[in-house]
C-alpha cells in the first residue's frame, strides 16, 4: 500500500428508517400531507441529457411522477404533467419544474378515460410542437384480504387505470413520436413477486411487463425504444392512501436495505432510459427495489 494512502474506515450500515403511522382516505393520495415528505429533488447536477425534449408524465403531480418530472426538467426537458385531481400537488410540481429553468403544463383528468388521454396528448403537442418521451406512471391499488371479495368493479377499474391508460396514452403519442423517442412504463416488484392482498394490482403490473416487451418489438424498426421501471417499496402518497397506519409504518422494512426508497432514488432510472445513454436498450425493465433479487 502506498504510504500516502489513508486507511478508510469501514462504511457504517445506514440506520433503519421507518415512517410514523399515518393513513389517507382517498387515492392517489396527497404528498403535502405525508410525514415525512418524500424526497424528490435530484441528487446530481443536470448536464443537458434531455435538452429541448418534451416529456409527458402521467401521475406526474406527486411521488415517483414528481421526482421524474423534476429530474427530466433538470436535464432540459419540457414537461407535461397529467394528474387526477390533486391540484395543489400538481401546481407545486410545476413550480419545481420551472425552478429548474424549464416549462410545465398541467392537465387534470382520469387516464382511465380514453378521450381524456387523447385530448391531453393533443394539447401537449399544440403547446410544445413535439412529443419525445412518454412516462406511463399513473396507477391505483386497493387491498382485498380475501380473493373472493375482489369485485368485478374494482378489477375493471384497476385495469382501466393501470393498463388501459398505457395503451391509450401510447396510441395517442405515437402519432407524433419520431425516431429517437422513448416510452417508459412503470411496473412494480409485485409483477415478479405477486402480492396476496393486491392481486388485481399485481396482475396489472405483470401485464405492463408484457406490454413493454411486446411494444418494444413492434416499435424497434421505427427507432422508438420502450422500457420499464419496476420499483420496490417507495415512499409515495399511494402508500398511506392504500394501507392502514400500521402497514404504512412498516413499509419497506422487508427489503434487504430495510427501508423504503425515496422517489429521487427511482427517478434516475427514467432519465437514463430516456437519454442517449440507453440507446442500445429496449424491451428491458430496471429494478430500483432496495436489493431484492428477482427471477426476471
Amino acid at each position: 500500500m502506498n504510504v500516502h494512502q489513508k486507511i478508510k474506515k469501514p462504511a457504517e450500515k445506514p440506520e433503519k428508517q421507518k415512517q410514523p403511522p399515518q393513513q389517507q382516505e382517498h387515492q392517489p393520495g396527497v404528498e403535502s400531507a405525508m410525514r415525512p415528505r418524500p424526497e424528490y429533488l435530484p441528487r446530481y447536477p443536470g448536464v443537458g441529457k434531455l435538452k429541448d425534449k418534451v416529456a409527458i408524465i402521467t401521475g406526474g403531480d406527486s411521488g415517483i411522477g414528481r421526482a421524474v418530472a423534476v429530474a427530466m426538467a433538470r436535464e432540459g426537458a419540457l414537461i407535461s404533467i397529467i394528474y387526477l385531481e390533486e391540484h395543489d400537488d400538481a401546481r407545486e410540481t410545476a413550480r419545481l419544474v420551472e425552478a429548474e429553468g424549464s416549462q410545465a403544463i398541467l392537465f387534470a383528468g382520469d387516464v382511465a378515460d380514453e378521450m381524456f388521454c387523447w385530448e391531453a396528448v393533443e394539447r401537449t403537442f399544440e403547446e410544445f410542437n413535439r412529443i419525445d418521451i412518454l412516462v406511463n406512471n399513473a396507477a391505483e391499488q386497493h387491498e382485498v384480504d380475501d380473493p373472493v371479495e375482489l369485485s368485478t368493479e374494482q378489477l375493471e377499474r384497476t385495469f382501466r387505470t393501470n393498463v388501459f391508460s398505457q395503451f391509450h396514452m401510447t396510441r395517442a403519442c405515437l402519432q407524433y413520436m419520431q425516431a429517437g423517442a422513448n416510452i417508459i412504463n412503470t411496473t412494480s416488484i409485485t409483477a415478479y413477486r405477486g402480492h396476496k392482498t393486491l392481486i388485481d394490482y399485481a396482475s396489472t403490473k405483470g401485464a405492463i411487463v408484457s406490454l413493454t416487451r411486446s411494444l418494444s418489438q413492434a416499435l424497434v424498426d421505427k427507432g422508438i425504444r420502450v422500457n420499464g421501471v419496476a420499483p420496490g417499496p417507495i415512499w409515495t402518497p399511494l402508500i398511506p392512501a392504500s394501507f392502514d397506519a400500521k402497514k404504512v409504518a412498516e413499509h419497506g422494512a422487508s427489503a434487504p436495505m430495510e427501508r423504503a426508497g425515496q422517489p429521487n432514488e427511482v427517478a434516475p432510472c427514467y432519465v437514463f432510459l430516456a437519454s442517449e445513454d440507453a440507446s442500445y436498450i429496449t424491451g428491458q425493465v430496471l429494478h430500483p427495489n432496495g436489493g431484492s433479487v428477482l427471477n426476471t
